[in-house]
């Protein structure tokens, strides 16, 4: 690109950008949307325990809770994710996290079991909005040869959230109660919201798109582009894309994306329903195994420090070798997650095996938001997002529900654990056959847009 061009392309300005303060400010603001976002999905087992205590309902009730949300995320995702794409991204963040914010707020002062499933549903529907739009903004300030690890790196402020709720039951419980877990799951957000009211941009891209918004695209193309003068009659160009459309999936399945899509969905669904058992059924079964409740605290976190790494992992492969890398880590789950039920094994043994497990389905899950950023033309990259998280979620409501009725049956803990490697499987052969079609879609292992379509003048 020639210094003070005419006509200048979005996608080359973002892919030779040096990353810089902008950059950063995204992802950090985006990583505190999600912390925030993973807290709230982990308070509730916190709190749970003494929700029971004090509304004298059922434990067997806990299940519906727990489910609630997942059920309104099933809701939000396509919803705001649509939102996203018609009105902006930054828009639809900040709705989304004040949804949950004032949601959460609100369970202070639900008086029984079912205000409090309301709010949980509705709660549901502003996280599983934000995430479709938060990937969807990074991906398209990120240059790509970091997309994916700048998504990932984002998309860690899940686990850092689902961590927290811990230290909140270690010091704060014991004084103020269940409330407590609220009050900050609920005050939390809306601070966040209003820095993100302050500091966080719109989508360049988006931007690009819309006719009337030429000076703020303008404005953070001379941000990210600092060492080029770009002067005010500049024409920006995007790739040829469709508008928005409707709330409604058919574009995701348009255009070379008639298999992708289905495949993305289904090998979304499989990684959740293994997370979920495992998340949800792990402490159980350990227990029942004989652990203590520490030596059960440690295997666990052990699950979660590996997904750390797998995402960190993940994110440098698929910046380099497209899908191929979650189908690795699909195939190298399935053996682990199997091994997890077998018997007389050490604490020691368990834990590298449970590490193993965290590592490939998480660092899967992880490794799926990415690819839900990259794969989708800009116009509908928060619906395709929004979609798959929000098809996703039958395969984390489903999971508990599948472990609950395989543990009725009495089965032994070595069958048990055969069932989430079951997904897996399946998922590994759908990510090799997703990965053979990308390569062909994207003309190599690397997921680019740019190489799908040719550039033509944005409407600016």
């Amino acid at each position: 690109m020639q210094e003070g061009a005419a006509n200048v392309s979005i996608a080359q300005i973002v892919d030779e950008q040096k990353v810089g303060a902008l950059i950063w400010k995204i992802v950090f603001l985006t990583f505190l949307v999600q912390l925030a976002d993973g807290y709230d999905l982990a308070s509730m087992s916190y709190a749970a325990p003494s929700l029971v205590r004090a509304w004298h309902f059922k434990p067997s009730e806990l299940g519906q809770l727990f489910s609630a949300s997942l059920v309104g995320m099933l809701f939000g995702a396509p919803l705001l994710g649509y939102a996203g794409d018609k009105f902006g991204r930054r828009g639809a963040i900040i709705v989304g996290t004040i949804i949950y914010g004032l949601s959460t707020l609100g369970m202070l002062v639900a008086g029984n079991l079912n205000e409090m499933l309301m709010l949980r549903f509705v709660c549901g529907v502003g996280l599983g909005g934000v995430m479709p739009n938060t990937i969807a903004l990074n991906a398209e300030f990120a240059p790509k040869r970091l997309r994916a690890t700048l998504i990932i790196l984002m998309f860690m402020g899940v686990t850092v959230g689902g961590a927290l709720p811990a230290l909140v039951s270690s010091f704060l419980e014991h004084s103020f109660g269940w409330a407590v877990y609220f009050v900050v799951g609920g005050a939390a957000p809306l601070v966040i919201a209003v820095a993100l009211c302050f500091f966080l941009p719109e989508s360049i891209k988006f931007l690009a798109l819309q006719r009337h918004r030429r000076p703020e695209a303008l404005a953070l193309a001379r941000m990210l582009r600092p060492d080029l003068t770009i002067p005010a009659e500049t024409e920006l160009q995007m790739p040829t894309s469709q508008n928005a459309g409707s709330l409604f999936p058919g574009q995701l399945f348009k255009d070379g994306l008639q298999w992708i899509t289905p495949l993305i969905w289904f090998i979304f669904v499989a990684s959740l329903m293994a997370n979920f058992f495992l998340n949800n059924w792990m402490p159980t079964l350990f227990r029942a195994r004989g652990l203590s409740i520490d030596e059960t605290a440690v295997t666990q976190a052990s699950y979660y420090v590996g997904g750390v790494l797998g995402g960190l992992v993940v994110s440098r492969l698929l910046d380099r070798r497209g899908i191929a890398a979650v189908a690795a880590l699909f195939v190298i789950g399935c053996p682990f997650v199997a091994a997890i039920g077998i018997p007389m094994q050490t604490q020691w043994t368990l834990m590298l095996t449970v590490f193993m497990a965290g590592f490939s389905v998480l660092g899967i899950q992880l490794g799926l938001n990415a690819v839900s950023g990259l794969i989708y033309p800009t116009a509908i990259r928060s619906k395709g997002a929004g979609w798959m998280h929000g098809i996703g979620r039958f395969g984390a409501i489903s999971a508990p529900l599948i472990g609950g009725w395989l543990i009725a049956m009495q089965l032994s803990q070595q069958t048990l654990f055969l069932a989430p490697a079951v997904p897996l499987a399946f998922g590994a052969v759908a990510a090799i056959v997703l990965a053979r079609l990308c390569m062909k879609r994207f003309k190599g292992p690397r997921i680019e847009e740019s190489a799908v379509t040719e550039p033509v003048p944005a409407r600016v």
